[in-house]
């Protein structure tokens, strides 16, 4: 088991995501998942080395997409990512866990949910302008020992410029690339999450 330090994450049951309908790649029927996800009776924080493991938990893992002129950033995942499964492939999404650190008034709301969305994307990301932005889409993928134990939640930023660079080794050779270009060549390439949110993109 990889030693964390204690790193404390922010989790539903699993029973709950079944409850609402579990399902396989992408869902963008959002209001039926999210407001029960950030129920703070809903979500509570575990040690992440055990959840890391524990597939009877979903670990909340906001998904973040970037578009600009309806072009989409994506990226390669360097070696010192934290999630070494995921290595040398390319994503579309920029995002991590929620932590205690991100805490608002609302302690397991919305509030602290944004604050570790925002957190994750100033932590990864250099943004050299103004963007807005909406929850699109959730993602399960239990086909692999990652995707089990995580469940995502698509968020669309619209980028009012193009100039974005990357604030940590982990992201590399990033770029933003068409629809076109996503779904046909480089499409094998992306992790499955991506795959998931390329397949979508024409729709939101």
């Amino acid at each position: 088991m990889k030693n964390y330090n204690g790193e404390q994450i922010l989790v539903v049951k699993r029973e709950l995501f079944d409850s609402l309908g579990s399902f396989e790649g992408i869902n963008t029927d959002v209001e039926t998942y999210h407001a029960a996800l950030l129920d703070p009776s809903n979500n509570f924080f575990i040690d992440r080395a055990a959840a890391e493991e524990d597939p009877t938990h979903k670990q909340l893992i906001p998904y973040a997409l970037f578009r600009y002129q309806g072009k989409f950033l994506n990226y390669a995942r360097g070696k010192s990512g934290g999630e070494a499964r995921l290595h040398a492939k390319r994503s579309l999404g920029i995002g991590g866990h929620i932590n205690p650190v991100d805490t608002r008034d609302d302690t397991l709301g919305l509030e602290t949910y944004m604050a570790g969305v925002e957190r994750e994307i100033e932590e990864e990301l250099n943004i050299n302008g103004n963007h807005s932005q909406k929850i699109v889409a959730i993602l399960n993928d239990d086909s692999n020992e990652v995707g089990k134990v995580h469940l995502g939640v698509v968020h669309l930023f619209d980028l009012d410029t193009g100039d974005v660079t990357a604030n940590e080794d982990a992201i590399a050779d990033l770029k933003f690339s068409t629809v076109a270009e996503l779904q046909g060549e480089m499409r094998d390439s992306l992790e499955s999450w991506s795959q998931f949110c390329a397949d979508i993109l024409e729709q939101i």
